[in-house]
C-alpha cells in the first residue's frame, strides 16, 4: 500500500534546498509527484506531495524532520487512506490587476467562499505600474465552482466588487 505526503518546507534560501528535498525523499523510496516551490522575501519556501510505501512512511518523515539541521523547517501530513475524491465542478481562472491596497484578497476570497468556491491555486505579487504610476496588485486564481452553482453569479458578484475596490477582473472557464 502506498502513502501520500503532503507537506511545506521552508528555510532561508540558498543553492541546493530542492536537492536535500529530493535526496531525502528518493533514498527513503519515495516518488516525487507535483510541487510549488518558490522564493518569498529571502526564504525558500516549498509545498509538495510524495508517495511512498506505507512502511516507509515513519522513515522518510524522520529523514525530512532531520533537514532542520540544514536549516530547513519540514511539515508533513500524511494520508494513507487512497487518493482524495474530487469535487465535482467546473474549473474557472480568476484574473485581477488594481492599485494595490490592503484587504483586497479578502474581499474576493469572501465572494468566494459566499458561492462555495474552492481557491486551488492562486499566485499574486505587487508590481510597480507602467509609467510610475504606483504599485499594482496583480493575482490569478484557479478555482473549483461547485456543481449547481452558475459561474456567471460568482462573476457579477465580483464584478460589483471590482467596482468597489477599482480592480480590473476577469473570471472565465478553464479551457
Amino acid at each position: 500500500m502506498l502513502a501520500t505526503l503532503v507537506m511545506t518546507v521552508i528555510g532561508a534560501d540558498r543553492p541546493g534546498l530542492v536537492r536535500l528535498v529530493a535526496s531525502r525523499v528518493a533514498d527513503h523510496g519515495g516518488n516525487w509527484l507535483e510541487s510549488r516551490m518558490c522564493h518569498l522575501g529571502g526564504q525558500f519556501a516549498g509545498l509538495l506531495r510524495v508517495e511512498v510505501a506505507a512502511a516507509r512512511v515513519d522513515e522518510l518523515i524522520g529523514a525530512l524532520h532531520r533537514l532542520e539541521g540544514e536549516g530547513l523547517r519540514v511539515i508533513v501530513h500524511a494520508e494513507t487512506s487512497g487518493e482524495a475524491a474530487q469535487a465535482a465542478g467546473a474549473v474557472a481562472i480568476l484574473e485581477l490587476v488594481g492599485t494595490d491596497r490592503p484587504g483586497i484578497l479578502r474581499s474576493v476570497s469572501g465572494v468566494f467562499a459566499a458561492h462555495g468556491v474552492n481557491v486551488e491555486e492562486l499566485t499574486s505579487e505587487r508590481v510597480s505600474a507602467p509609467m510610475g504610476g504606483g504599485t499594482l496588485f496583480q493575482a490569478r486564481a484557479t478555482v473549483l465552482v461547485p456543481a449547481g452553482v452558475k459561474l456567471a453569479t460568482v462573476r457579477a458578484d465580483l464584478e460589483m466588487l471590482a467596482a468597489d475596490l477599482m480592480v480590473d477582473l476577469k473570471l472565465q472557464p478553464r479551457l
